[in-house]
């Protein structure tokens, strides 16, 4: 079950499970809670989830004017600060993770650690395998059909609000996200990066954006899509765990991460 939690920005709609410590889980875009199916089992028994549907998606309505990622990882931590009441570690899956890392930016106080999946730091032109695909995007493409239906089935601004929403999503891809790999140099928290072999992302800028971020480790799942954690779900529900569990990476022959003193934690190319 879940519960609207009223914030600065927009009344969200949220779940919560499991107990331990907080774990946020931020979904893809045009998505809703229900596409974490294969995960909530895994992680809610280790950790205290909360789930957060953002604006104009599932049960949380829209809001007059574009979609930003900036808005929507304000309304992040304020569901931080307010609903979870301490820091959490955040999983973030495509928009969700773009979300996960200007959290981790503009808040580092309430990051603790961060699990991205299949996510960009730059407009969707600049990092898409298949650019062209955003022209095929349109409301009524059979491609976002899943999406619609997912939409219509919880929203509480009306199926007719649909065109809306889906050409606000393909136009925030098309605009954003906006970092520079110096902005992912300031991001201090242990991030994991996850792509599948066949992502949405080019691998070439999933590694960017790993190499950028001076405390990361990079997992690119073989056989997987940018739906891998529903592809192959006990293996990204293990390299999660694995991630947040352990406080330090330590290797036989460390090359990257032998840049710090002693072996430690990983310093960027």
């Amino acid at each position: 079950m879940g519960d609207y939690a009223d914030l600065p920005g927009i009344r969200t709609w949220y779940e919560a499970e499991g107990a331990g410590d907080p774990l946020v889980l931020l979904h893809g875009g045009f998505c809703t809670n229900d596409t974490w199916g294969a995960q909530r089992a895994d992680l809610a028994a280790a950790y205290r989830l909360h789930l957060p549907e953002r604006r104009a998606h599932g049960h949380t309505p829209d809001v007059e004017g574009p979609l930003t990622y900036e808005d929507m990882a304000e309304d992040t931590v304020a569901f931080v600060e307010r609903v979870v009441g301490e820091p959490a570690h955040l999983l973030g899956w495509s928009d969700g993770g773009v979300v996960a890392l200007l959290v981790a930016l503009a808040r580092p106080d309430l990051v603790r650690k961060v699990v991205v999946i299949g996510a960009n730091f730059r407009p969707a032109p600049e990092c898409f395998t298949e650019p062209a695909m955003l022209d095929a995007l349109t409301p009524e493409s059979p491609d976002l059909t899943f999406f619609r239906e997912l939409y219509e089935a919880v929203t509480p601004d009306g199926a007719d609000h649909w065109p809306v929403v889906a050409a606000k999503v393909t136009g925030l891809w098309r605009t954003g996200p906006t970092l520079t790999t110096d902005d992912l140099a300031r991001v201090r928290a242990p991030v994991l990066v996850v792509v599948g072999d066949d992502d949405m992302m080019t691998l070439e800028h999933t590694a960017a954006l790993y190499r950028a971020i001076p405390d990361s480790r990079l997992a690119v799942v073989p056989g997987a899509s940018h739906l891998v954690p529903l592809e192959k779900p006990a293996e990204v529900n293990r390299m999660i765990l694995d991630h947040l569990e352990q406080d330090t990476v330590e290797t036989m022959l460390p090359v990257r991460r032998a840049a710090v003193p002693g072996g430690g934690e990983g310093a960027a190319d």
